[in-house]
């Protein structure tokens, strides 16, 4: 349902993506993994063009895009068939988290207030937030301010949902609050693309793991795969020396 050929992207003179080529089935959860600076939230913002690609194609859904000759009704289409959830959040300050879920199905899905408000307030439950509908972003937890995202992204009912480490920006107190919404969303078939640095986490959520790292997709496969038995070498580089940290800090 989500496929992405060739593409590249360049600031400047660099060349972050080199060819980036990947194929997501409907229901499936992909994390994507790698060292900073190996191009993964690059990646996820050139799938629904917040970034554009210098070159590739991509196709979600009955939507496809050859990015050489976008146009502006190709980047809306596009962009609405996912939604993302950012690391910082990016909540509106000024609305409180009842507001912030609304705001796109008010000005993207056209609904009427009633009716936003009603799923809005049934998105935050599901999330465990819904003692906090008139709280702000302010009010809220780092782990709450996350949920209020998570909510906002779902209730666009986007065909998938791409996470760009969700996890990063919250004291590790948070983290599981977090992890287990998404582990709950992943079990009623969403699809979702995640970057992330949770392995334990990507190995126990994702049908597929990708390892990326200068641009390229060194390898890709199921978990068991990469994280029991990687055929790369600089796969089972970057594993064996995640789970060692991991270890020495428990």
């Amino acid at each position: 349902m989500l496929r992405i050929e060739d593409i590249h992207k360049k600031f400047g003179a660099e060349e972050v993506l080199k060819g980036i080529s990947l194929q997501v089935r409907r229901g499936d959860v992909v994390s994507i993994l790698g060292p900073s600076g190996s191009g993964k939230t690059t990646l996820l913002r050139c799938i629904n063009l917040l970034e554009r690609p210098n070159r590739g194609r991509i196709a979600i859904g009955d939507v496809k895009v050859d990015v050489d000759k976008l146009t502006r009704h190709d980047i809306l289409r596009l962009r609405r068939k996912t939604a993302m959830v950012f690391q910082s959040y990016n909540l509106f300050a000024n609305k409180n988290a009842l507001e912030n879920v609304m705001e796109g199905l008010l000005v993207v899905k056209k609904m009427s207030k009633a009716e936003a408000k009603a799923k809005s307030l049934a998105l935050l439950n599901k999330v465990g937030l819904a003692n906090k509908t008139d709280h702000y972003p302010s009010q809220l937890s780092g782990g709450q301010q996350q949920r209020v995202g998570i909510a906002r992204a779902l209730a666009l009912d986007p065909e998938v949902i791409l996470f760009d480490e969700p996890t990063s920006a919250l004291d590790p107190e948070l983290v599981g609050e977090v992890l287990e919404v998404i582990q709950q969303i992943a079990r009623e078939g969403v699809t979702m693309i995640i970057v992330t640095h949770e392995l334990n986490f990507a190995r126990d959520i994702s049908t597929q793991v990708v390892f990326m790292e200068n641009g390229h997709i060194v390898e890709q496969g199921e978990p068991q795969q990469i994280f029991v038995n990687p055929q790369q070498q600089r796969t089972k580089a970057f594993i064996g020396n995640r789970i060692l940290n991991n270890n020495k800090g428990e």
